[in-house]
């Protein structure tokens, strides 16, 4: 299977202001890719993004739009193909999830809603890319999704689910795209340090308690990963070297599980 090399490489980062997403960014722009766009809610995100980039080299820009509704992230991609007239690598990290929580505590009328916002956040921008994709016959899509979808946990059934959602997808559109040369993958971390909903978690009664505890055992293996780490992960899947790699979903979780 087919991989442009990434200093041809035009990538895409819905939910790339912040966190993973600007992680990736970063190490995408330093690995060679020399034409990214960011994804974001806000213009003053945006604005703080591009910044952030302004020192690695790459044509770097930002479009606003909430990709978690069908006219924004078709407005994402079409924006993206009009500046530099094709995606060759979606990353999908927006959409989120919500804080964690025993089910039976959450009111039911919001029980859904971070599943359906997480599923959104992916199963749209993916959507709209494939025809450019298609039409190129080549590309590589790379979501984030998280262990939760792999392992129980308690206070994360119904983000456990969007997760698990996001993961299936994933592999199913690897196996629709193949034939086109689009290669899909999940990454699935654990807790991951140095993002905003790291800090937030940390900050939740109910939530901090679970991943304080998790945290403590991922110190006593491989330690607690980065966003940068994870974010060197996704180099490498948007990169010649994982050519041959489609339909998976990676955990980087610093040995808190081994599923």
């Amino acid at each position: 299977m087919h991989a442009a090399p990434l200093s041809r490489t035009t990538a895409l980062l819905a939910g790339g202001t912040a966190g993973i997403g600007l992680a990736a960014a970063k190490a995408l722009a330093t690995a060679g890719v020399p034409q990214i766009m960011l994804v974001g809610r806000t213009q003053e995100r945006g604005q703080e993004a591009l910044c952030a980039m302004a020192s690695h080299g790459a044509d770097v820009r930002f479009i606003a739009a909430d990709v978690t509704t069908p006219d924004g992230a078709t407005h994402a991609v079409e924006s993206a193909v009009a500046a530099f007239g094709k995606v060759d690598v979606l990353m999908n990290t927006g959409g989120g999830t919500g804080m964690p929580e025993l089910c039976h505590r959450m009111p039911i009328d919001t029980l859904t809603s971070g599943m359906e916002g997480l599923l959104r956040g992916t199963l749209l921008p993916c959507r709209a890319v494939l025809p450019y994709m298609m039409a190129q016959k080549g590309g590589c899509i790379i979501n984030v999704a998280s262990d939760a979808g792999k392992l129980a946990t308690p206070g994360e059934a119904a983000i456990g689910a969007g997760m698990a959602g996001v993961m299936m997808f994933s592999r199913a559109l690897a196996l629709e795209g193949s034939r086109n040369g689009i290669r899909v993958n999940c990454l699935t971390p654990s807790i991951v340090s140095g993002t905003p909903l790291y800090e937030e978690l940390m900050r939740h009664p109910f939530a901090s308690k679970i991943f304080v505890k998790a945290e403590k055992a991922a110190n006593a293996s491989l330690g607690v990963v980065e966003a940068n780490e994870l974010a060197e992960l996704a180099v490498f899947l948007a990169s010649p070297a994982a050519a041959k790699v489609s339909g998976q979903c990676i955990s980087m979780n610093g040995g808190i599980s081994f599923a």
